[in-house]
């Protein structure tokens, strides 16, 4: 199974210390940090593991390039193939992102027995079970602590230490870019674009921030967490998602004034299915529902004051209740932390010739977001007239959507309604508002909010 050449470097006598090589697959914010940790840190891992780690080889697209890393410059190579391939390399990292060449890369290194370290949440996101099953086929660990939010441990814990859990609902803070944006405009009442000009200024948000802002990062993360924890194949195109790019600074006055706080929020939820429905996956009769969507959180939830770039899971469980994880979610120190302990454990097991299967399942039954059920926050312009309250009400009334709070305020010949709702179903909520848009007296909807209440 693992790789023979594991070198003792102790002296007679003493406890034998096993030097452990790595191959690197990219060396960009993430790769570069993990090659200063580990000079940084060897000593201390070597002192608390036995396992002291040997960069082996880099693969890069351009070693020419400057670098400011304590590493020999033969090391680096554009040829990745041969990292993976070089029989004197114990461990592959990842760290080069998207599907491929990556998905080929780690491919060849599980069947050459080698353990991947990665933290390519795209990847596993959609061909996670593919690359699970060849690890567990081989032997061989797969792990991936860093893939689902950044430096802060919630791959393990749903992988190992809550496995025996009847884990119901993840919710979390899981995209530090979005978490910043939504921030500034709460804190210092700056409007989304200005906000996101200075995500990007910081390094928080890409040149492109689409995959961040319209909750395509978050929904990989939340393909990843709902798969480990329901026991499941879970992929990204099973997750719905909305951005927050429609978010207003109205959006965020309204939700101060009723006790809120606007988050983008990744859930991964397990139900009963209804009579006659149930399929295979997630346990007999059940369905999985997973989603990305701003929604306004309870100042009271411990979720409404994860400020800036930083994240925060939210776990609830049958027996161990209610268990949050936080910190910083990216970065590349961050990143590299948890890269490095995945490391660490892989190399541990290579040594005792072990490994660390992935619990993983069938594809799951995935439950439609028209079944899903939230509270919401609809804002609507109308005409300033007798009679327009009693129309607008029909319209909830008429569809099973129970009105819970609502704000009014004048302006002009116009008036602006905010209303929170009681907990309704989607499909319902969604006919509300075709019929409120068909109403002569309705000018305008606003922002629609889903409403977290715990």
């Amino acid at each position: 199974m693992a790789n023979d050449n594991l070198e003792s470097s102790a002296h007679p006598g003493e406890a034998s210390p096993t030097t452990v090589r790595v191959g690197l697959l990219g060396c960009g914010h993430v790769g570069a940090a993990l090659v200063g940790l580990i000079n940084e840190r060897n000593d201390a891992i070597e002192q608390a593991s036995g396992v002291r780690f040997e960069i082996a080889r880099i693969a890069v697209r351009n070693p020419s390039r400057q670098r400011d890393l304590a590493v020999d410059p033969d090391l680096f190579t554009t040829d990745a193939a041969k990292v993976v391939g070089d029989p004197s390399v114990d461990v592959v990292v990842e760290v080069i992102g998207g599907i491929e060449p990556a998905r080929s890369l780690i491919i060849d290194a599980l069947k050459n027995n080698k353990p991947v370290v990665t933290a390519n949440k795209e990847l596993l996101a959609n061909v996670g079970s593919e690359l699970y099953a060849l690890a567990a086929a081989n032997q061989v660990d797969l792990l991936f602590e860093a893939a689902a939010a950044g430096a802060i441990p919630i791959v393990r814990p749903l992988r190992e230490s809550l496995l025996g859990e009847d884990v119901r609902r993840v919710i979390g803070i899981v995209n530090g870019t979005t978490n910043y944006i939504l921030s500034r405009m709460a804190e210092d009442g700056a409007d989304y674009h200005d906000a996101l000009a200075e995500a990007q200024q910081r390094g928080y948000a890409e040149r492109d921030p689409t995959a961040d802002v319209e909750g395509y990062d978050a929904g990989a993360k939340a393909a990843i967490m709902a798969s480990l924890a329901f026991g499941v194949n879970v992929v990204a195109g099973d997750v719905y998602h909305e951005g927050i790019s429609a978010i207003t600074q109205e959006d965020v006055v309204f939700a101060r004034h009723f006790g809120y706080t606007i988050k983008l929020l990744a859930i991964a939820e397990r139900f009963e299915a209804d009579p006659g429905t149930a399929g295979d996956g997630a346990g007999p009769g059940s369905e999985i529902g997973v989603t990305v969507y701003p929604a306004m959180v309870p100042n009271t939830h411990p979720l409404a004051s994860v400020r800036g770039s930083f994240n925060a899971v939210f776990v609830e469980c049958a027996a161990a209740g209610e268990l949050m994880f936080y910190g910083r979610g990216a970065g590349g120190r961050p990143t590299a932390s948890a890269v490095l302990g995945d490391l660490i454990d892989a190399s541990a097991n290579l040594r005792k010739r072990t490994f660390r299967p992935v619990p993983s399942g069938d594809r799951s039954r995935i439950r439609s977001v028209d079944l899903l059920k939230s509270a919401y926050y609809i804002n609507l312009e109308t005409a300033d007239a007798p009679g327009v309250l009693s129309e607008v009400a029909d319209a909830f009334g008429r569809n099973q959507v129970s009105i819970r709070s609502m704000e009014q305020e004048g302006m002009a010949d116009q008036a602006r309604i905010a209303f929170i709702t009681h907990n309704a179903l989607e499909r319902d909520v969604q006919q509300t508002l075709r019929d409120l848009r068909s109403l002569d007296v309705v000018k305008d909807i606003g922002s629609v909010l889903r409403v977290i209440e715990s």
